[in-house]
């Protein structure tokens, strides 16, 4: 059944093309209503119960909702074309269409891939700084009703007579953990020893204790307990000088108690990890750009704590092998909702549309504001909400350029991963040759209006392309899109793309990178000493020049948009030695007869002629010059005689 978008001009503020909507969308449109969350709620309700409605308001959502579970019906679709398209200036009807169309995606009703439970009893500790005491005890007292708390004081500190909390003295050595499950060591511990007139007093002080909660409020000040202290739930941070943050943080902590779940952003597969082989380092970008520190090494792979991780979207941007991938929602998602939004565009008969990605959490407000307040967003500017910001890498970029977007602005923020982001914008610009790709980072609305307007006119770089296949694969489709007249593309150091180059001087062809290389992009021939290699399949984990004893093997970052890039080629090869008694080909001709040279009559074990030729045989041969010679270190002593019937009967005639 398709959707029927349910429009308002919200009092006559924005206007809509109701028949170029319904043309370029292929949805049916009801009338463009004036006052549809007021005085027209009764024809809501009539399109709520009729069912797959799609109600072109986002700032009365909760009123539709509710309305919906009034009438019992089926809850609606939302879409913002006011904010995002109505309230801004030039042509909005084709940006209109497309945020419509983009909503109908059935694929956008799974936006997480899975969840986790998270148990808080309500176990709060507060740790006080060097000053400001009453503020945290106050904040106590504020939370003892709700929650289990527990005050931190450092040496020094009053301990109130409030006996509806608990107050210890100590210092906080080390935390882990996230909300539900904080783990604690705190040395020199003294609790309160009770009973007895006046002040209470300590017990004696104790290193190395253990201890857990599910909530921490920290009054310290800088610095933060945890690396990305804003994303670590159930981690807050309050100055006890400033009323208004002690407030919201005893706000926050009071509803911290009970189940909650917890959105599980990315999904890790093990076999594909080019972390480590045979305990040799290899890939360590993930572990390098994790803002929170929820990914560990764990051997031969990595593992990600699902507690910790704050979704950001980092990991997955750098990923070469895409073992790990963003799951909320997933990367064909994400390319549908980029080639929708361009196509229909395009077919709403816009022209040279610019990509504005953004979150859903302070990117979303600003632009609100901006098109309450300000100019709003342009015609040509298309707004795409992603979840994590940095996980919007090369793959996506280049997936919006050869998709029929001329530009890509990624919105960012103080708190945005911009090392990461900028990383990948750098590698989309070499990729795809196009200096198109910006990171703006405004102080307000109205700077980014400024930033949005003042732009010099794009077009877009190629004919549209269908973004199909992993992010590697849509990424060199892109590249190839947006400079088809190119071979081989250099990329900047730490790309995920790249040859191998070896020193053939220096390579004994040992063969021991093929045995290790993660993606096969190393091979050997069964036939001949050769080492291959094969572009496409190439991490650039840096395994095999890590590996290599003979340190022949260095690291080339680029991008072979040829054929070639898929098949084997050769990098070195040898001439096999001939085994001399059987002629069998083996091993590789100058390494033998190197190590002939340096070990014939120079080592004990090779010291006559007969020993130094098994170094020219095969393995068969080697066997069994090695077992008929005649001083075979493994030779034993003759085998004994069968003994027979007759040997026994001589035995008993002897006695």
């Amino acid at each position: 059944m398709t959707k029927t978008l349910i429009l308002c001009d919200c009092l006559g503020s924005q206007s809509i093309d109701v028949d170029a909507i319904s043309k370029a969308t292929g949805l049916a449109c009801s009338r463009v209503h004036n006052n549809l969350c007021g005085d027209e709620i009764n024809l809501a309700a009539k399109g709520i119960e009729a069912g797959e409605a799609l109600i072109a308001c986002q700032q009365e959502r909760q009123k539709f909702e509710e309305l919906s579970e009034e009438l019992q019906a089926d809850l609606p679709a939302f879409v913002d074309i006011r904010d995002r398209a109505g309230w801004g200036e030039g042509n909005v009807t084709p940006k209109m269409a497309a945020l419509a169309a983009e909503a109908t995606l059935p694929a956008l009703t799974r936006q997480m891939g899975g969840s986790i439970d998270i148990l808080s009893e309500g176990t709060c500790l507060l740790i006080a700084g060097p000053k400001g005491h009453e503020a945290v005890l106050q904040a106590a007292a504020d939370l003892c009703d709700v929650l289990a708390v527990t005050v931190l004081l450092p040496q020094g500190g009053e301990i109130p007579t409030d006996r509806r909390f608990d107050c210890v003295v100590g210092q906080l050595q080390h935390a882990s953990g996230a909300l539900g499950g904080f783990s604690l060591q705190i040395d020199a511990l003294q609790e309160v020893r009770l009973g007895g007139r006046g002040a209470f007093e300590l017990t004696d002080p104790l290193d190395g204790a253990a201890s857990h909660c599910d909530i921490i409020i920290d009054f310290r000040g800088p610095p933060a307990l945890f690396p990305a202290p804003e994303k670590r739930d159930g981690y807050l941070r309050a100055d006890a000088r400033h009323v208004p943050s002690v407030a919201k943080a005893v706000l926050t902590a009071s509803k911290m108690i009970g189940t909650f779940e917890k959105p599980l952003y990315v999904r890790l597969e093990e076999s594909l990890c080019a972390h480590s082989r045979a305990e040799k380092p290899a890939c360590s970008n993930c572990l390098n750009v994790c803002p929170t520190g929820a990914i560990l090494s764990a051997g031969e792979h990595v593992t990600i704590d699902p507690m910790i991780c704050a979704g950001c979207g980092s990991c997955a941007a750098v990923c070469p092998s895409g073992a790990i991938s963003y799951d909320a929602p997933s990367i064909d998602i994400l390319f549908r909702r980029i080639n929708t939004l361009a196509e229909i565009f395009s077919k709403a008969g816009g022209e040279n549309p610019r990509l504005l990605v953004h979150d859903g959490d302070a990117g979303a407000e600003m632009i609100s504001l901006a098109a309450r307040f300000g100019r709003g967003l342009p015609g040509s500017v298309v707004p795409l909400e992603v979840n994590g910001l940095a996980g919007f890498g090369h793959a996506e970029i280049l997936a919006a350029l050869a998709c029929g977007f001329a530009e890509v602005n990624i919105l960012t923020f103080p708190t945005s991963e911009t090392d990461v982001i900028d990383e990948q914008i750098n590698l989309a610009k070499a990729l795809g040759g196009l200096d198109t790709v910006h990171r703006l980072q405004p102080t307000d609305p109205e700077a980014l209006c400024d930033m949005l307007y003042s732009g010099t006119a794009v077009e877009i770089a190629c004919a549209p392309i269908l973004p199909i296949g992993s992010r590697r694969q849509v990424a060199r489709l892109a590249a190839k899109a947006l400079q088809p007249e190119a071979n081989v593309l250099n990329l900047p150091i730490g790309a995920p793309y790249g040859a191998v180059l070896i020193d053939t001087e220096a390579c004994s062809l040992c063969l021991a990178c093929v045995s290790l290389c993660p993606s096969g992009a190393l091979g050997d021939n069964e036939d001949l000493p050769q080492l291959r290699f094969q572009e496409d399949a190439c991490l650039q984990c840096g395994l095999c020049s890590n590996i290599c004893p003979e340190k022949a093997i260095s690291l080339k970052p680029q991008m072979d948009l040829t054929d070639q890039a898929f098949t084997q080629k050769v990098l070195h090869e040898e001439e096999p030695f001939a085994c001399i008694e059987c002629g069998s080909l083996f091993g590789v001709k100058s390494t033998v007869e190197k190590i002939t040279e340096k070990l014939a009559g120079n080592h004990a074990m090779f010291a006559n002629p007969a020993a130094s030729k098994m170094i020219q045989m095969c393995d068969n041969c080697r066997i069994q010059a090695q077992y008929h010679s005649t001083d075979n270190p493994f030779q034993g002593d003759a085998r004994p005689r069968v003994r027979t019937t007759e040997d026994y009967l001589s035995k008993r005639r002897d006695h």
